[in-house]
């Protein structure tokens, strides 16, 4: 009876110290950084979040995601070397802040009214599968998306190309230059610095897309927008850095690749839902008043930009590259998601 007792208090140790070392599932075993540029609140960094949930979740908790927004650890100009060098293992950057640096992408930058950030992100991704542009090369992609339309939120109204003539207007990248061929004083300078700008008067006005309205109080300066120009997007990438993606297992990479058209859709919807919402609080908290051009002024203006995208053709195959082509599936692409996703 004694011997029984002591070969079951034997079993019974050997069974705890068993579980002891059966390892959770919930526990995380690979760390992945994530820098993005932008104050929290802000639409790319709500999708970081999103992106940082789902693969948590998807990978059971075998992959632990740290965000770091608002440059707490990279910045829009550095983002991309900084993957590359490790400093992240994933960043978010806008390659409309590198001009001539990524041709391809370049093309969905274009003035060419573009109707909501849906289409515009699907085709961005789309292009850049097919073509893999070579100054993308040295990172693993992991989605792309765009911010909405960019359109004019000013101090005055602005109801034709006249009255767009050396007026003050801040744009960042390919949007300045579009702004300035249509006769406005453009001036570069990034989105943070928008706020302290339109309040001392070195701008009258702000071109890009119209959540900042509300995610920037930029309603309280801008009490006019232009809303039916869509004038361009801006493109975003998220991109990890190649060592760490080629270590990966393949069941953390599969999880990441199924969530990059997804990743890409959900981003464009978010943001062209924050817009509505957006302007509905301008103008319910600050009486902004919107206007919508006639197809007849809205063609004025785009026959002034139309040099511009002849002149992309003609510098991207300067470059070796099918300029004629990627514009035409850009055209194409947009044509198609215009159809499934109308508003």
């Amino acid at each position: 009876m004694k011997r029984m007792a002591i070969i079951l208090l034997t079993c019974f140790i050997g069974l705890m110290v068993g579980v002891t070392f059966i390892p959770s599932p919930a526990r995380a075993q690979i760390k992945l950084t994530y820098a993005n540029f932008p104050p929290a609140p802000t639409f790319p960094c709500v999708q970081m979040e999103r992106w940082k949930t789902e693969v948590e979740k998807r990978t059971a908790g075998k992959v632990k995601v740290e965000t770091y927004p608002g440059g707490t650890l990279l910045h829009a100009k550095n983002m991309f070397d900084g993957v590359a060098a490790g400093t992240a293992d994933i960043g978010c950057s806008c390659p409309s802040y590198f001009p001539g640096m990524f041709p391809v992408v370049e093309a969905i930058d274009l003035p060419l009214a573009w109707p909501n950030a849906k289409v515009a992100s699907l085709t961005l991704l789309d292009i850049v599968n097919k073509y893999k542009p070579k100054e993308l090369e040295r990172f693993k992609v992991i989605t792309m998306f765009t911010c909405p339309p960019a359109n004019i939120m000013s101090m005055k109204p602005i109801l034709s190309l006249e009255d767009l003539k050396g007026y003050e207007l801040r744009a960042s990248g390919t949007g300045a230059k579009i702004i300035g061929m249509l006769g406005a004083a453009a001036v570069g300078m990034p989105q943070s610095d928008v706020p302290e700008a339109l309040q001392k008067g070195v701008i009258k006005g702000n071109v890009s897309s119209l959540e900042v309205m509300k995610d920037f109080k930029y309603a309280e300066y801008c009490r006019h927008v232009t809303a039916n120009v869509n004038l361009f997007v801006v493109s975003f990438a998220v991109v990890m850095n190649k060592a760490k993606w080629e270590s990966l297992p393949a069941d953390v990479k599969k999880v990441i690749d199924d969530l990059s058209r997804e990743q890409a859709l959900w981003t464009g919807q978010y943001v062209d839902n924050h817009v509505k919402e957006a302007m509905e609080w301008s103008k319910k908290t600050y009486n902004v008043q919107v206007y919508e051009l006639s197809p007849k002024e809205i063609d004025r203006w785009y026959s002034v930009l139309k040099p511009m995208t002849e002149k992309y053709i003609k510098d991207v195959e300067a470059k070796g590259l099918p300029g004629k082509a990627i514009l035409e599936d850009v055209l194409r692409l947009k044509e198609k998601y215009s159809k499934e996703y109308r508003d």
